[in-house]
């Protein structure tokens, strides 16, 4: 039966007891996780959020009484002890913080009792995810998973500091906003006041934090949560948090310049990793030639290489055809994975198919200098020999190569560099590399929409030298946009702001909003801006993100308290799910059931 704690209070968590406390009297309460009886001794080891600390009952300290209630103790019992202080006089324990001493009990008290749980509470749980989402009060108390969210507390609070000493002031905004459907798909809220009328839930701040800019208050952060309806991966959620910043009166050196800083500061802080300062930079242009991406992982060479002026006049079809299409032929070379089995490269093959390749052509360098490929029939020695030097191939190499329109090779082969990377173990955890990658296309064409869509969002400044293409050349015109990447991992990202009526209408105008139509999706930033605005400028971080890659997580769900799974769902709460007819009455609203496919007998 559960006691109470009445007359007895904590004195330390479990590891703020050391050596230095050796004699002294101390109550500790937590949780245990193991137990050992010896017959005349019983042994537990006590767990709370700050580590484990060993509790030895010997009866004639703690009483009959007490050594019984020590006897039916189990995993996962909540209890509250006093006692005494004392070096081990068994061998320490040099795995725990508290490995060289114990506390010897003199009162305990059971404040609850647990059932067996349905997995062992321990670090680098091998039980399946779904089952530890479902039971995720369980899988909190992982000491894995609390240091994930003690950190995750700390860089919130590192970053605080930090911008308040930048002269940052930190303003809430609305959650419950006006939907604006230009990017990610919202997330509805019905009113009830108002039948037929939706709220939607913010994808970020990014309104309120120019208005904020126009109302004068220069300097704005916020640590907010956002909603995005995507569909999910490693990195990303539903419901997620950033850290989110706006300034007035800047261009872009001056964010980057406040955000190395606060990169510098918060890493030395949080893991005592020193960011060395100026974080490179890398225009947009540069890192798809030499990545295949906007967020390349710099941990590991096998750059991409353009071919194209080799092969141009070759036999191979797959080549020439590629570049008559106006696209391009390039490659990487997978240094010493010339003698790789057939099979797996027909599996890399594979998995360049599912990032929109055709195929993938490879050349492997024997070491005896002749060569191995799928092509070589079609090409003269000469054009051969003028590839592999292109592509700096030594024997033992293997060269990989795609053909197809820039953005399908790069997608190919920017993910195929980071599969082979991955499976070749070139990628240290331990290794922080940073990168700004600027200079961002301001627009991209979308073949679903049949139209240019902005790729950041629809506010972000074009650079002043490419403006007057906006008409002749649209995709021409590049962004003053910038991301701060990490690992291949975007980290956060943001963009000078139009602060201008005629280049702001022109921008909607050109991504197909009609005049009406902008007033009634922006009009009230529209508005505002008639009333003089600054130039102003932001970035926000991933704060998710940011603590994943500090604590080397592989998921995103590991440095979230209660996360979503890959179709949006709460395990543990069984949400979304449905609701009374009364509440879709209240809200004007009637679900229409969802036709179930027949299916062929």
């Amino acid at each position: 039966m559960a006691e109470t704690m009445k007359g007895m209070h904590r004195s330390h968590r479990c590891t703020e007891v050391s050596s230095a406390n050796i004699g002294e009297t101390v109550t500790v309460m937590g949780w245990v996780q193991k137990r050992r009886n010896l017959g005349s001794l019983i042994f537990i080891d006590l767990r709370d959020r700050s580590g484990i600390l060993q509790i030895v009952f010997d009866e004639p300290k703690v009483g009959s009484e007490g050594f019984a209630k020590a006897g039916t103790l189990r995993s996962e019992f909540v209890v509250a002890v006093t006692g005494t202080v004392e070096k081990r006089t068994a061998a320490v324990n040099e795995n725990l913080k508290t490995g060289d001493i114990e506390v010897i009990a003199s009162d305990i008290r059971i404040l609850s009792e647990s059932e067996t749980p349905p997995f062992p509470i321990e670090e680098n749980s091998q039980t399946k995810e779904d089952l530890r989402l479902r039971y995720r009060y369980l899988d909190l108390r992982r000491p894995d998973i609390q240091r994930n969210l003690m950190m995750k507390s700390k860089v919130a609070m590192l970053l605080r500091n930090f911008m308040e000493k930048e002269g940052f002031l930190e303003v809430e905004t609305p959650i419950l906003t006006k939907s604006t459907p230009e990017g990610a798909r919202d997330y509805l809220v019905p009113s009830r006041v108002h039948p037929g009328t939706f709220y939607a839930l913010p994808q970020s701040p990014q309104l309120f934090k120019q208005l904020l800019m126009c109302a004068g208050y220069d300097r704005y952060f916020q640590i907010a949560r956002c909603f995005r309806d995507e569909d999910l991966r490693a990195d990303r959620q539903p419901e997620f948090t950033q850290a989110d910043m706006e300034l007035s009166f800047v261009d872009v050196d001056d964010v980057i310049d406040v955000n190395e800083r606060l990169l510098q500061y918060v890493f030395k802080e949080a893991i005592g990793i020193d960011v060395q300062l100026p974080i490179p930079r890398m225009s947009w242009q540069e890192a798809m030639d030499r990545f295949g991406s906007d967020k390349p992982d710099t941990r590991f060479g096998m750059e991409l290489v353009n071919v194209s002026d080799v092969v141009k006049e070759c036999g191979f079809g797959v080549f020439t055809g590629a570049l008559e299409q106006g696209g391009s032929v390039r490659g990487i070379n997978a240094k010493g994975q010339g003698a790789m089995p057939r099979k797996k490269i027909d599996k890399l093959v594979e998995f360049a198919k599912g990032y929109g390749a055709k195929g993938l052509a490879y050349l492997a360098v024997n070491e005896d200098g002749t060569y191995k490929s799928s092509f070589a029939k079609f090409m003269a020695e000469e054009e051969l020999k003028a590839l592999v030097e292109k592509m700096q191939g030594e024997p033992g190499d293997l060269l990989l190569f795609a053909a197809d329109k820039n953005k399908v090779v790069w997608d190919v082969l920017g993910a195929l560099r980071l599969e082979l990377a991955k499976q070749l173990e070139l990628l240290d955890k331990n290794q922080y590399n940073f990168l700004w990658i600027t200079e961002f296309p301001l627009l991209e064409w979308s073949e679903e929409e049949n139209r240019f869509m902005a790729m950041h969002h629809p506010f972000t400044m074009p650079m002043e030298e490419d403006w007057d293409k906006i008409d002749s050349d649209p995709g021409a015109v590049r962004a003053k946009a910038y991301d701060i990447v990490l690992n291949g991992t975007e980290l956060g990202g943001g963009s000078v702001r139009i602060h201008q009526n005629d280049i702001q209408e022109k921008m909607l105008e050109v991504l197909g909003f009609t005049k009406e139509r902008a007033h009634e999706q922006f009009g009230f930033l529209l508005d505002a801006f008639a009333y003089g605005v600054p130039p102003h400028a932001g970035l926000a971080y991933g704060l998710d993100r940011m603590v994943m890659l500090m604590m080397k997580c592989d998921s995103i769900r590991d440095v979230i308290a209660f996360p979503k799974v890959k179709d949006a769902s709460c395990l543990m709460t069984d949400a979304p799910n449905v609701v009374d007819d009364k509440q879709l009455e209240e809200l004007a609203l009637s679900v229409q059931a969802a036709e179930q496919e027949e299916k062929d007998v």
